[in-house]
């Protein structure tokens, strides 16, 4: 049958055709396949030979570049043949994936050597993540890199600049992951010591005249270990995004002679502000801007040393290129000697200097329903040495918890949620505590859906006198608000008056610094099991560390393929 459509009606369809697909964007993403071998390979990146654990060969591994709304899809091929494996989306939030975070024991059953397991999930906002392996301590031996999400096509930031680079800094041990580990687990405790060398994406210089090393094994004129070179044209605006994946040390970056302008910091826009060098913890990134306004005949140190630790690592070194010079051309000065490590008021004023951008705020609750105080020590349990928060020193069980709590295989870790405090009148943060005797757990906090928390991070002293450490917290899952920060013992009945509840920026990890304290908000609505831990990996590693519950119910059902380990070994997986 055909109709007959008069003038008026016909135009009235061509201009609902025009409405419906030219004005309304599409908002689908692309989808971006990768495929991923993750096996160990003799590599130098300091000039010093030794195993590292690469992706397709490289470490840092290749870096991801999507568009917010893109759907990332990662193939993963553990060729470790003697380790299991498991790759942690840093800053992605995996709303509707949580079996996609990466986190052995929360949210997936490890990698087993020679099997294949496919991650896909969304990167739902621009800006600067990472990724890194969630396994062991695996991240320090190389398993790390970028991601990088720009906004959709036509959509405009709030700054401009002409080119875009990202820069991973990272440290280096030679002793392998095995070694420290079972140094950090024995008794007597024996430390990982600090680092051998700074490395500024993937290169570093380790002093291969070092009485005791062996011959062969290190050798300077090695390309791995050529300094890593930045080329910028002269007169033209940088954007560096810049990651930390250290798995101790915090930095403080600089280039010589050039300010730097910040503009994000973990994927949120920030109110800029002008810094000489940056102060960057494990697990942060940061967009800054600079302009290569200086002498071009000539090239520039950059430079990252270890902060907030009274290290003995020589400061990482890269140079910035200006073409047409040549990019191992030597810059003619000494280094940057970077700030005094000990000096904790410039760390603090540069923690208490990030907001949000204005037109970019993301208002945060006014109120919260739950407060969670988490005072940060050194304990011993049985012999050994643990970290501990109020007094709880975290272990991982063997089932997975977001399937444990899905399948109500509730026998498998200790149903006793850790404290959501501390002796807040009696407890000294100033002296090594009178019982540094602690407990083992791996109870977990069950948040109610959709409220607000309000979590405190109590710095104190460690088990050696006089000595408080900075821990870099990172939360999966989501971001948080920073509304406040403090020297001293946070005061639960005046602090909260003071917290910025206008402008606060919005991150994943944040530092709280020697002897202070930390105030962060969050929403808990993002189904799920999530971790929240300090991003230093032997800290982690001895503990310190909690688990958040959420909205469980309301997941679907889970993927078999996060499943095999623990009390799922009868599980169906492909």
């Amino acid at each position: 049958m055909v109709v007959f459509l008069g003038s008026n009606l016909m135009k009235f369809l061509a201009y609902c055709i025009l409405v419906c697909f030219v004005t309304v964007p599409l908002v689908e993403g692309r989808v971006r396949h990768y495929k991923w071998e993750v096996k160990y390979e003799f590599k130098s990146p300091d000039c010093y030979k030794k195993l590292a654990i690469t992706i397709n060969g490289r470490s840092p591994g290749p870096s991801i570049i999507a568009q917010q709304g893109d759907t990332i899809i990662v193939e993963l091929k553990n060729s470790l043949l003697t380790e299991n494996v498991a790759i942690h989306w840093h800053g992605i939030r995996q709303i509707g994936t949580p079996w996609f975070d990466g986190t052995e024991g929360v949210t997936q059953c490890p990698i087993l050597p020679g099997d294949t397991f496919v991650y896909k999930f969304v990167v739902d906002r621009p800006g600067t993540y990472l990724y890194h392996a969630h396994y062991g301590m695996q991240r320090e031996a190389g398993l790390y890199g970028s991601i990088r999400v720009s906004l959709p096509d036509g959509e405009s930031e709030p700054f401009s600049y002409d080119y875009d680079r990202s820069i991973i800094l990272s440290d280096w041990y030679h002793n392998s992951t095995y070694e420290q580990a079972a140094g950090l687990s024995s008794i007597p405790f024996v430390w990982v010591g600090e680092p051998h060398s700074i490395l500024i994406q993937g290169k570093g210089r380790f002093n291969c005249s070092t009485p005791g090393i062996e011959a062969g094994l290190c050798n300077t004129t090695n390309p791995e270990c050529t300094p890593y070179a930045l080329t910028v044209i002269p007169r033209k605006t940088y954007r560096l995004r810049i990651g930390s994946l250290t798995s101790l040390s915090a930095l403080s970056f600089e280039i010589e002679g050039h300010n730097m302008t910040v503009v994000e910091a973990d994927g949120h826009y920030v109110e800029p502000f002008v810094v000489q060098n940056l102060f960057i913890y494990s697990g942060e990134t940061y967009s800054v801007l600079i302009m290569a306004d200086q002498d071009p005949s000539r090239n520039y140190w950059a430079s990252a040393k270890v902060v907030s630790r009274n290290s003995n690592t020589p400061n990482g070194l890269a140079i910035l290129n200006y073409y047409p010079n040549h990019p191992r051309r030597s810059p003619p000065t000494v280094p940057p000697p970077g700030p005094r490590w000990n000096d904790t008021e410039p760390r603090l004023a540069q923690s208490i200097a990030i907001k949000s951008h204005q037109g970019y705020i993301h208002s945060p609750p006014q109120t919260s329903d739950r407060v969670i105080v988490m005072l940060n020590t050194q304990n011993r349990i049985n012999g050994n040495v643990r970290w501990s928060i109020n007094n709880v020193s975290f272990n991982l069980p063997h089932t997975p918890y977001l399937i444990s709590l899905k399948h109500n295989l509730l026998h498998t870790f200790n149903q006793n949620p850790p404290p959501d405090g501390y002796d807040f009148a009696n407890y000294d943060i100033y002296s090594v505590a009178k019982n540094v005797n602690a407990t083992t757990s791996n109870g977990i906090y069950k948040l109610k859906f959709k409220t607000t928390v309000d979590i405190i991070l109590q710095n104190a002293n460690t088990m050696n006198p006089n000595n408080s450490e900075t821990h870099p917290w990172h939360l999966h899952g989501h971001d948080f608000w920073v509304v406040g920060y403090g020297k001293g013992k946070f005061d639960k009945f005046k602090d909260p008056k003071n917290y910025n509840l206008v402008n606060p920026i919005m991150k994943n990890t944040v530092p709280v610094h020697p002897y202070g304290w930390t105030a962060l908000r969050f929403r808990a609505d993002n189904p799920g099991v999530w971790a929240f831990h300090c991003h230093i990996e032997s800290h982690f590693f001895m503990g310190m560390g909690v688990v958040f519950e959420e909205g469980i119910e309301k997941l679907g059902s889970l993927p078999t393929s996060i499943m095999g380990c623990g009390d799922t070994k009868g599980f169906h997986r492909p």
